[in-house]
């Protein structure tokens, strides 16, 4: 029984091999799929644990047969230290059994399921026609969000701003050779706003901010808000709410993590999977503002995890590891402290002609002996039984 591990290098291997468009087509078909099986998922928010320096979250979901959870945080100041503001992990399991089935990095694919998901929304919410989009800091989700637009809905024009002029010089290096793309840098997000159809918001501020305020919207503009997703961060004013039609993924967790956390809670909102299935109205005319509140939610990193776990075994991409320990008896889960394996098990085996699975099962006498024999003390050193504590003084461990 092995568990297959998908580490970063591998996720990158599949977005190469297939290509970046029918990645994120590929990709968003995925979350398409699962969004329109909602009633068959038992959904809740995020556990979320806060601090001044940021947020660590767990967000599990599960249908009637597999299981996932993502590990992701979000510190805003860790690119200080050489770090991303945003590290994930995720795993995927049987339902049946509880097997995990997959162990895998979600730190480069949670930017391209955030990516894939604020296109597929856009899909439905934006006007018809749209072309261009302001994208509103250019960090390290940015290249992922223009390059979904201008693969999934056709975007050409992407007008940028970061108050970090490094990052916007980053995303133009990226992207400057993609064919159909014309970037344009703007000296404020006024400026960006001003006659794009869209308008993305990939800030990371831990703070209530007012990146889009209302005299930048325009009539029938589609604002997609992915930066404020946790309580107490925002990127809209409260007025921009007011004036749309506004969707969220999950609206339990939006309304504690979304920018609609400002509002009241009967201000109304409808929840994507709705429009996917047929059952609400997307965008209902061209004049009309719209708001894709996004928070992210667990379903799409289960749909992300079932693409990669599909991809990975379709290239023969990662490797497998032993997780969980396969055992001849389930119940005899002592015997695994008495297994030696690898370079201890093949030197046992040549010595005394046994097979490696046989040197697996072996336990030198003195070494089960103290694992018998030997009980926790403290939890810098350890002691027998009073009846053989003079033979063990010269091993314990000196008080300190």
């Amino acid at each position: 029984m092995t568990t297959r591990l998908l580490l970063t290098p591998d996720v990158a291997r599949v977005v190469r091999h297939d290509g970046i468009a029918p990645s994120f087509q590929m990709l968003a078909r995925y979350i398409a799929e699962d969004y329109v099986r909602w009633s068959d998922f038992d959904k809740s928010a995020r556990v979320a644990n806060h601090s001044d320096d940021g947020v660590i979250e767990l967000m599990p979901i599960s249908d009637a047969s597999l299981y996932s959870f993502k590990y992701v945080n979000g510190h805003p100041k860790n690119h200080r230290v050489g770090l991303p503001t945003v590290m994930a992990f995720g795993v995927l399991a049987d339902v049946a059994t509880g097997t995990p089935r997959l162990l895998s990095e979600l730190t480069l694919s949670t930017a391209l399921r955030t990516a894939a998901t604020s296109a597929l929304a856009a899909q439905h919410l934006a006007r018809p026609g749209s072309r261009t989009m302001a994208l509103i800091g250019n960090g390290a989700q940015s290249e992922f969000q223009a390059l979904a637009f201008h693969h999934l809905l056709g975007i050409s024009e992407i007008r940028l701003f970061d108050v970090d002029l490094a990052a916007t010089d980053k995303l133009v290096r990226h992207l400057s050779d993609v064919e159909g793309l014309t970037l344009v840098r703007c000296r404020d997000a006024a400026e960006a706003a001003c006659g794009a159809d869209i308008v993305t918001t990939v800030t990371a501020d831990k703070r209530n901010a007012t990146i889009v305020t209302p005299d930048m919207i325009e009539p029938g503009m589609h604002v997609n808000g992915v930066g404020g997703d946790c309580p107490g961060k925002t990127e809209l004013h409260r007025e921009v709410l007011a004036r749309a039609n506004v969707f969220v993924e999950y609206e339990p967790q939006s309304r504690i993590e979304g920018d609609v956390q400002q509002m009241p809670a009967d201000f109304p909102v409808t929840e994507f999977w709705r429009v996917l299935r047929g059952e609400a109205a997307g965008r209902r005319s061209d004049d009309e503002v719209t708001v894709f509140d996004s928070v992210g939610f667990a379903l799409e990193d289960f749909a992300t995890l079932r693409w990669l776990g599909d991809r990975a075994e379709a290239l023969g991409l990662g490797r497998e590891l032993a997780l969980v320990p396969a055992m001849d008896d389930p119940k005899d889960l002592f015997g695994e402290l008495e297994s030696t394996s690898g370079e201890a098990a093949d030197a046992a085996a040549e010595a005394d002609g046994m097979t490696a699975a046989q040197a697996a099962t072996r336990i030198p006498a003195g070494l089960r002996a103290a694992l018998l024999n030997c009980v926790p003390h403290r939890k810098d050193a350890w002691t027998t039984p009073p009846s053989s504590r003079k033979s063990a003084a010269a091993l314990e461990a000196p008080a300190t």
